[in-house]
């Protein structure tokens, strides 16, 4: 992998004011305005909810002998827990219904509706387990039990907000069947070699698998149960890795338009156009630049020209939009493109010399319709070390991995190259909602194209340098899983299988409604290490820190020295640090969904 990245910059360019601030950073019908107090009011009524259920089912006598395993479970299993997560998700629903903003008859609805599924789920499990104890003398972990609980509980909060909260209309998809078997046998073959692993792993009773069993606070489980997604996803970014060194990497450089949707983009513009021209030096072929400027009340668009002037190797042009919207000014750009390629980049985006051959080259590969690299921080802000290790991971390591499949799903509107007719038959970009780069991706895809994520195509990318604008992008980012999958959802609850569409954005789901709830968990294994500290295999301290460490961190660590970045590693104290930040922001962006009643079909 290449490790070439940009230094601190002292002369960073900075957006004056609330700059940042579009039309896209809250959709409306679809969002609402957050008060800062309402991820703090769930917290706090979650902490009462949860302390005194946890007190009441440690210290009512009736309670404690009809629950003896000290949660909401209905039959007897082997073992014991480290913490009880039906009543932790029980405790989150109420505090996130409490908070929503809609009447009261609406939470009321929507808080029954989710209790509703994970009651019927959690009875399924302890009749089955009855059901098997009696005819079979099987009875299984409780630990399993648990876990088990906690994902689906992540599941069914994610899909009742889809089905409760405003959200984009369901559309039509599209879909063929080209690279799905390959797919499903890649991902069945990590699949099974990831189990054996964990199996073997297991059955060798390692010391320090032991000591990271005890602070597994997701159950406590066998080792076999932990290692099994880190171990899946090794394998998978170890056949992606060597699907990339098998690929011939033929030149191939096309005619190609890149377009630049700017809003207020002065201060950068410059830098961007200047490293593209230098790109196009070294690409060898016609590089067309169209700045698409979407109402800027700055000097964009004077800025923009200046530096066309400036440039030797780009054709450049601006074309005025006079419409307010990202996607609005992507999809005049797609109309303006005369290439058969085109590629999107952020006006804060500057790309590498190489950043353009190494993109191009991919597409020698017919199946090819979406390319995307490594969007690294330029240094120097106070989210820098930490945005470069998430970076790392996501973009140098699942990437990877998740390539291994075919089944990425989004590949960041940061810089993102296409056939152009694939934009077009899909729909182009889809306006009034979060995501439009990540449902483009999708719908590519899933159309019988593939999506690559290369690492080696590196690229620098703004971060936010203030606490408020991160919080804008976050939110922006974090709800629209939500909103490429509510319009998306034949891919989710259609017959037809993909990998991407009933597994990875399924995943995708449970995911987001994990770190949602990662703050709470915290919170809640500090309640319960007081309360039941003393119970059988309870929750301790390290397992409480492990939330915050987890093993991302570790795997961040990983993904950093994969990808021969060891200087990487300086930043893990702030990334763990990060981690819990963005986890509250995934909060906040998930309480930021409207609950409006109806919302009308795109036209």
């Amino acid at each position: 992998m290449s490790n070439a990245s940009p230094g601190p910059d002292p002369k960073r360019p900075q957006a004056a004011g609330h700059q940042y601030w579009s039309v896209d950073s809250s959709p409306a019908r679809l969002t609402r305005r957050l008060p800062v107090t309402a991820a703090p009011m769930v917290l706090l009524i979650f902490t009462l909810v949860s302390t005194s259920l946890l007190f009441l089912i440690n210290e009512v006598p009736v309670l404690a002998r009809l629950f003896p395993q000290r949660d909401f479970v209905f039959s007897p299993y082997v073992g014991t827990h480290s913490i009880p997560l039906r009543i932790f998700i029980l405790s989150f629903y109420t505090a996130f219904a409490a908070v929503v903003a809609t009447s009261s008859i609406r939470k009321l609805k929507f808080l029954i509706d989710m209790i509703a599924y994970f009651v019927v789920l959690c009875c399924a499990f302890d009749l089955l387990n009855v059901v098997l104890y009696e005819r079979y003398g099987f009875i299984y972990s409780l630990h399993v039990v648990e876990i088990l609980s906690g994902l689906f509980g992540f599941l069914i909060f994610s899909v009742r907000l889809l089905e409760h909260g405003s959200m984009p209309h369901r559309v039509p998809v599209p879909f063929s069947y080209r690279f799905k078997l390959f797919a499903f046998v890649r991902i069945s073959i990590a699949v099974t070699l990831a189990i054996a692993a964990s199996v073997i792993v297991d059955r060798m009773d390692l010391f320090i698998i032991e000591s990271m069993r005890r602070i597994a606070l997701l159950g406590g489980t066998g080792p076999g149960v932990f290692l099994f997604l880190p171990m899946l996803f090794l394998i998978l970014y170890i056949d992606g890795t060597i699907q990339a060194i098998l690929r011939r990497k033929q030149h191939f450089s096309p005619p190609v338009t890149v377009i630049i949707p700017a809003h207020n983009e002065a201060h950068v513009i410059t830098r961007t156009i200047a490293a593209l021209d230098e790109a196009a030096a070294v690409y060898g072929n016609y590089v067309g630049v169209i700045v698409l400027d979407n109402c800027s009340q700055d000097e964009t668009a004077a800025v923009a020209r200046s530096a066309f002037d400036a440039a030797s190797h780009v054709a450049g042009r601006i074309v005025d939009v006079p419409v307010p919207g990202k996607a609005i000014a992507l999809n005049r750009g797609i109309e303006e493109t005369k290439t058969d390629y085109v590629i999107r980049i952020d006006a804060d985006t500057e790309v590498q010399p190489e950043t353009l051959q190494h993109t191009m080259r991919h597409f020698t590969r017919k199946g090819v319709g979406v390319v995307g690299g490594m969007p690294l921080p330029p240094g120097g802000g106070p989210f820098d070390r930490a945005r470069e290790l998430e970076v790392l991971l996501k973009h140098g390591y699942y990437q990877v991995a998740y390539g291994a499949t075919d089944c990425i799903v989004g590949i960041p509107g940061m810089y993102a190259a296409y056939r152009t007719d694939c934009v077009r038959a899909v729909g182009g970009f889809v306006t009034g909602m979060n995501g439009e780069d990540t449902d483009v991706a999708v719908r590519i895809g899933e159309s019988g194209f593939r999506t690559v994520g290369d690492p080696t195509v590196i690229y620098t990318s703004e971060v936010p340098l203030s606490y408020h604008h991160l919080r804008e992008q976050r939110m922006r980012w974090f709800r629209s899983v939500y909103h490429v999958s509510a319009r998306n959802m034949d891919y989710l609850d259609g017959w037809r299988f993909s990998v991407r569409g009933k597994i990875v954005l399924p995943f995708m789901l449970i995911n987001s409604a994990r770190r949602a709830m990662m703050v709470p968990l915290v919170i809640y294994s500090f309640i319960y290490l007081g309360i039941a500290s003393e119970a059988e295999g309870a929750v301790t301290v390290q397992a409480a820190l492990a939330v915050l460490i987890g093993a991302p961190a570790l795997m961040a660590a990983f993904a950093a020295l994969a990808n021969s970045r060891p200087r990487a590693l300086l930043g893990l104290p702030e990334y763990i640090l990060f981690r819990v930040l963005r986890s509250y922001l995934t909060l906040e962006s998930v309480l930021s969904i409207a609950f409006a009643e109806t919302i009308p079909p795109e036209t």
